[in-house]
């Protein structure tokens, strides 16, 4: 019976304290269909660098981010064409 109820409690335990696992987004770019689509939401050219593409999507995130008086639609569009054109670990 000791057996039992020492299981259950490291059972008990073992939930409490295990790590939740990551919930994985759906395809962050999903709503920008292209490359040439992103570039165009941002409004940069074809020969744009990492950092023209970052300055350009911060000056159009300020602009139509929520708590500007944007919508979380543009907001989420900006944001999905700069994860286009912008690899998630440079």
């Amino acid at each position: 019976m000791k057996w039992i109820i020492a299981a259950a409690i490291i059972y008990i335990v073992w939930r409490y304290l295990r790590p939740t696992p990551r919930r994985v987004p759906a395809r962050p770019y999903a709503q920008v269909a292209d490359e040439a689509e992103a570039r165009a939401i941002l409004g940069v050219g074809m020969d744009a660098d990492a950092l023209e593409i970052r300055a350009a999507h911060r000056r159009l995130v300020a602009a139509v981010h929520p708590d500007r008086g944007g919508s979380s639609d543009e907001a989420r569009r900006v944001n999905a064409a700069r994860d286009l054109l912008l690899p998630r670990n440079g």
